[in-house]
């Protein structure tokens, strides 16, 4: 059976509120025994956190095992990249869990690198004190470039925005790590020792999710319960090999 890669907001839940459909799916996954991981952008929350907020609406057997982020991404992959070991980052209790576990040193000067997650609590005076960092040569990471997150009713504004807020402001690029781009793709598969042709993305973005698959030989089924509809697959241009309206279809 092959491995799905699942997103969460959108697909998953929208804020607190379970998708209709979305637990249905995953008790059949977990029923049959068929491998999951939950493949996210969001990099706020650590493992432990992503757990207690699915079980805490409703979703049962789900575990730390479950989970790869961003945050776990962008530390991974500027680990594997670049140079030095002192960071300074904006985000939140996940993004600092990822820096640790890859050994990473927290510090609030001469920073070899900037992250940058969501942070719900993020001020100018952070902002200002992480742009000192980077004009003085610290190196931009940005965990994902979502322009947009789901909440229930709409959107707030996506780490994506707040990362090319840097990017205009020190006229350099972070590299592109989150969905749609490879390097998370590509740290999941070796953190969880999988390969590309054994893996199904699921999501309801196709700018992030379904692009992922198309741009990188990865099935992939889109579901219409967040971001996009089937219309906007003509008009994105962006196809993925299949489309469902509720999870339960592909029970």
């Amino acid at each position: 059976m092959k491995t799905y890669l699942i997103d969460l907001d959108g697909t998953m839940y929208r804020g607190s509120q379970i998708i209709p459909g979305a637990k249905e799916f995953i008790d059949a996954l977990l029923a049959r025994k068929q491998p999951f991981v939950f493949l996210t952008n969001n990099a706020k929350r650590t493992l432990a956190q992503n757990v207690e907020h699915m079980v805490n609406m409703g979703f049962t057997g789900i575990e730390e095992k479950h989970f790869f982020t961003s945050a776990m991404a962008a530390a991974r992959y500027a680990a594997a990249h670049y140079e030095g070991n002192k960071a300074y980052y904006i985000g939140q209790d996940g993004l600092k869990e990822a820096l640790l576990s890859c050994g990473f040193t927290l510090c609030e000067e001469q920073a070899d690198f900037v992250f940058v997650g969501l942070d719900v609590e993020g001020t100018y005076e952070k902002y200002s004190k992480a742009l000192d960092h980077l004009l003085h040569g610290a190196q931009l990471i940005g965990t994902n470039n979502d322009r947009l997150l789901a909440k229930p009713g709409g959107f707030n504004v996506g780490n994506g925005s707040i990362v090319a807020m840097f990017e205009y402001a020190i006229g350099k690029p972070s590299p592109k790590i989150g969905k749609p781009y490879a390097p998370i793709l590509e740290e999941a598969l070796k953190y969880f020792g999988l390969k590309k042709e054994d893996c199904i993305l699921l999501g309801d973005n196709l700018e992030t999710d379904i692009l992922l698959g198309v741009d990188n030989g990865v099935e992939s089924i889109m579901v219409t319960s967040g971001v996009h509809s089937k219309e906007d697959v003509e008009r994105l241009q962006i196809y993925p090999n299949r489309i469902v309206e509720d999870l339960r279809e592909l029970i």
